[in-house]
């Protein structure tokens, strides 16, 4: 997710926002919006559909409290079930927004690539499991099998079982990482 910093000047502190927000945002006729308004809107133009619509709810939420934080907009909070809205104040900067977009385009990097990178990766370790739960599963034959052989199947069986653990942490691992929002995480 890129991300811009603005300041008005030397003595202001500074914000980061994501660029994307800020193309959704500045078009003047988008005003008193909602959050969903917003994210709508961004997951049409990054044009990613693996991204997920709560996690970049939730992204966007923080974004623009940003905004609100700076006096760019102000929050209403209805009682009703329409939600927050959120409405540009006279301190809103359109001009500083345009040059931003203009000075530093939007560079949208897709994900697709790299879940799909991630799911065939994942999809390999579950066979290894599956491998292991019949190495496994054979040795128990084996023990029953040759009752003198107890203590070499026991060690290899040992070795099979780590090996499970190894493998059940890789998989964690990664559907933790195809979970995430892939602009934050990856």
């Amino acid at each position: 997710m890129e991300q811009f910093i603005f300041s008005q000047n030397r003595s202001e502190s500074l914000l980061k926002i994501d660029s994307l927000v800020v193309q959704i945002i500045k078009v003047p006729n988008f005003n008193n919006f909602t959050t969903s308004d917003v994210r709508s809107a961004y997951i049409a133009i990054s044009k990613d559909s693996l991204l997920d619509p709560v996690v970049v709810r939730r992204k966007l939420y923080s974004e623009l409290l940003k905004l609100v934080n700076k006096g760019w907009l102000k929050k209403k909070v209805s009682n009703k079930k329409k939600g927050t809205r959120f409405c540009k104040t006279e301190l809103f900067d359109v001009e500083k927004l345009i040059t931003f977009i203009e000075s530093n385009p939007q560079k949208i990097i897709p994900c697709n690539d790299i879940k799909k990178s991630l799911t065939e990766k994942l999809n390999y370790y579950k066979s290894e499991l599956l491998l292991n739960f019949g190495e496994k599963e054979a040795y128990k034959e084996l023990n029953d099998e040759f009752p003198e052989l107890a203590i070499e199947i026991q060690s290899q069986y040992n070795q099979a079982k780590d090996t499970k653990f190894k493998i059940l942490g890789k998989i964690k691992a990664i559907e933790s990482l195809i979970d995430q929002d892939c602009r934050q995480n990856i």
